[in-house]
């Protein structure tokens, strides 16, 4: 597995998830918190994007996460936005407020401040949803500064839907 995640490599995995969703008909959400918008900037820079790419929604703070994801005021109090169910929550809610098929979704603590000892910087969850109602999570935490940490969750985000995509039975 590619761990680099230079602007180059992060392109070429981009173009990568493009061609696997286009060769299947499927349409992608991403729901972004720490990156920004970084995922759905790389699925928009590859020309003809519109044929697989849906629909990217940044949702920093916790009101854009319940507002524009549906991800619930009680998951939030409970868990955190940092968590592998806020994640799952809102690759499910990417989902649901799109005509997507999967989407993939990143919320995290790129730094340098917001670290807590059970959260410090560079912990990271992923949500991904794919057809058939399944949703996956994982936690991460990264090292770095905070363009390192951002770049590292880009690239696993995007490898985490290469992965699931590529499953039997997934497209």
């Amino acid at each position: 597995m590619d761990i680099r995640h230079d602007d180059e490599a992060l392109a070429m995995l981009t173009a990568t998830v493009a061609a696997e969703l286009k060769a299947h008909g499927r349409r992608l959400a991403t729901a972004e918190s720490c990156t920004g918008g970084w995922i759905a900037k790389l699925c928009t820079d590859l020309a003809g994007s519109s044929a697989w790419f849906e629909r990217g929604l940044v949702t920093y703070s916790n009101e854009a996460k319940q507002e524009m994801l549906g991800v619930g005021v009680s998951d939030l109090y409970r868990f955190g936005a940092v968590s592998e169910e806020v994640a799952a929550a809102m690759a499910s809610g990417a989902l649901r407020f799109s005509r997507a098929d999967c989407a993939l979704a990143v919320t995290g603590i790129a730094g340098p401040e917001g670290g807590t000892p059970d959260k410090p910087v560079g912990t990271v969850c992923f949500g991904w949803a794919m057809p058939g109602d399944i949703v996956e999570t994982e936690r991460h935490r990264f090292s770095g500064d905070r363009e390192g940490v951002r770049r590292a969750t880009v690239g696993l985000a995007l490898r985490g839907l290469l992965d699931r995509l590529a499953r039997p039975g997934r497209v």
